[in-house]
């Protein structure tokens, strides 16, 4: 093979010089005719066609050339003769540089189930599906640093590894080096954990927001953007045990200045996947359209993936408290109808995505901001509102998923912090640090927190979160 340097297809494709040499290296998506050549080297998701004069090579050479192996090909780059490419690459040089078995290779060109690829984890990325999601995924994670960094904020990486539950939530991972068939036992006869690594009971983090908080008072302005898991043993479309959190905090941010800044970011991500991500959003556009049209039709998305980003990016959202939704959700023919399957009879209900894609979707038309919930229904960190029934917490409810964000003006005062605590039964001796934090020079602060995956299911249309994350991890599940 000779030694001509490889180049990205995307670059070609992006600034074609006819007439050129080029190297390309990749996967061959199809071989048709002993003659054209599907290449894909993962840049795009577009193929470039390479055409071999099968005369020039070796049969037993292109015997090979099947689905799946990995290909270098050098040759002059031409206008296509052929629809749908503006370029090919006609063939000198051509080499195997992995063999694929035609036979046993599990993803030929066929629509594949995506029950069928999560079972293959390792290969799926190779699809044009799931090589635009990790392009999609790539690129939101580029925005949300830039988006940061461009207003000031720092990047903290909070501990994986805790001791304390920031969401009082119970359903954690334990982190342990005990013997599990034959832990230390105390007098009493329970695992004794001053004998495990760290000398007491730790488990994997739920959230970095209580960490984060400490940087806040000092910084100002931070982030997180860590792995978080949940050992909820929910097998849904929406939940995974091991994914992403984005957790900025702010000092001197009321609950206004919150509402703001998580109006401020989502529609910067919006923008700026239908700005760098076109011809990965246009498949996965068309892709949704087509599988909408196999559902009935009560059951289909109003708008295309493209008519929701700009519908978050285009739209002001609109902002109302708990207690005005409830009014509306009330009224609302579904509730009256009893079309809700959870419905709304009193104040104090905690709200289910149908009600919250209503709102969106039905009543308003618009994104929706949720703002002082009940205090009953919410985290015991969450500022209490002069009210003494609600707290200044809210949530951000997109179309197609419901709430997106969550979050809230924190707790500054220690008196109101430490009954709260004491309320919800939380032990003090794990939170004696954050409860100090209201001590030494406290002042209003507040954040929010966006699941990435939830924002990929947002930004992809993939209904299923297992799709948007390489390796998911649910229960009975930790395969690859």
């Amino acid at each position: 093979m000779g030694t001509l340097k490889r180049t990205k297809i995307s670059d070609i494709l992006s600034q074609p010089v006819i007439g050129e040499q080029v190297n390309i290296k990749g996967w061959v998506r199809t071989f048709r005719s002993n003659r054209f050549i599907a290449i894909n080297d993962g840049s795009t998701i577009n193929n470039l066609q390479a055409v071999v004069d099968f005369e020039n090579f070796d049969e037993a050479l292109l015997r090979r050339i099947n689905t799946g192996a990995c290909v270098s090909v050098i040759g002059k780059l031409v206008e296509s003769q052929g629809k749908g490419q503006q370029v090919e690459v006609v063939v000198d040089e051509l080499d195997v540089i992995g063999d694929a078995d035609a036979e046993k290779y599990p993803l030929q060109p066929k629509k594949h189930s995506l029950e069928f690829l999560r079972e293959k984890a390792h290969l799926r990325v190779r699809t044009s599906t799931f090589g635009a999601i990790y392009r999609i995924r790539h690129a939101m994670i580029f925005a949300v640093h830039k988006f940061f960094t461009e207003k000031g904020f720092y990047n903290v990486h909070t501990p994986i590894i805790t001791g304390s539950d920031a969401e009082g939530a119970g359903e954690m991972f334990r982190v342990t080096t005990l013997d599990p068939t034959n832990p230390p036992k105390t007098e009493e006869g329970e695992v004794n954990y001053k004998e495990d690594f760290f000398g007491k009971e730790t488990n994997l983090t739920v959230s970095g927001q209580l960490e984060v908080e400490t940087a806040a008072l000092a910084l100002g302005e931070v982030y997180t953007f860590g792995p978080t898991f949940r050992a909820e043993n929910s097998n849904t479309s929406r939940h995974l045990a091991e994914f992403w959190m984005i957790e900025p905090e702010m000092a001197f941010y009321n609950i206004n200045d919150n509402m703001d800044l998580a109006e401020e970011f989502v529609k910067y991500l919006a923008k700026y996947a239908l700005e760098n991500c076109k011809e990965d959003l246009d498949f996965l556009n068309k892709r949704g359209i087509d599988e909408d049209k196999q559902k009935p039709q009560n059951e289909r998305n109003e708008l295309s993936l493209l008519e929701r980003l700009e519908f978050v990016a285009n739209n002001e959202f609109v902002r109302i408290t708990y207690t005005e939704a409830i009014d509306i959700l009330k009224n609302s023919k579904p509730n009256k109808k009893k079309k809700f399957q959870y419905l709304i009879e009193d104040w104090g209900a905690d709200l289910q995505s149908e009600h919250e894609r209503f709102l969106v979707e039905k009543h308003f038309k618009k994104p929706v901001i949720l703002y002082n919930y009940p205090k009953n229904i919410k985290a015991f960190y969450m500022r209490a509102n002069d009210d003494d029934k609600t707290v200044a917490a809210m949530d951000v409810l997109f179309p197609g998923i419901g709430e997106i964000i969550g979050g809230s003006q924190r707790e500054e005062r220690y008196d109101v912090l430490k009954a709260r605590v004491d309320e919800m039964g939380i032990p003090e001796e794990d939170l004696w640090w954050y409860l100090e934090l209201r001590k030494y020079g406290s002042a209003p602060h507040s954040g929010f927190g966006l699941g990435f995956e939830r924002w990929m299911q947002f930004v992809t249309g993939m209904t299923n979160i297992r799709d948007v994350i390489p390796f998911p991890r649910t229960p009975d599940n930790a395969e690859f």
